[in-house]
């Protein structure tokens, strides 16, 4: 097996879940921080892709990872907004998938902690 295993696990993996199989692209690039794969679908196709609150694109992370590790090589994905996507939506999924605090989050009070946990 060739050191490009992750790049074709990840192709397989995508093109099984998109309705635009053929506008799948895959572009794999390695430095000194490890391999790094950027992906590019359909706009109609980013959803599923990414899934709901980020749990698809988590995923293919972690099973990536996981390919990555068979060659002691750390492997990241970077999802590309598709042309005509929906801009801030996807890069706000993108920051609850990254597992970053929002910036501008600040601290809430106890009125607003409340609200969210809907007690």
């Amino acid at each position: 097996m060739d050191m490009q295993d992750d790049q074709q696990f990840l192709e397989m993996v995508v093109k099984a879940l998109v309705d635009h199989p053929g506008d799948v692209k895959v572009n794999r690039t390695v430095d000194e921080m490890g391999v790094l794969l950027t992906l590019d679908v359909h706009a109609e196709d980013m959803g599923k892709i990414i899934g709901r609150s980020g749990n698809t694109a988590k995923a293919i992370r972690t099973l990536l990872r996981v390919v990555g590790m068979k060659h002691d090589a750390r492997v990241n994905l970077k999802i590309n907004e598709p042309e005509g996507g929906k801009g801030a939506n996807f890069a706000d999924t993108a920051a609850e998938m990254s597992g970053e605090p929002e910036e501008d989050a600040g601290p809430k009070d106890l009125d607003a902690a409340i609200e969210d946990l809907k007690i």
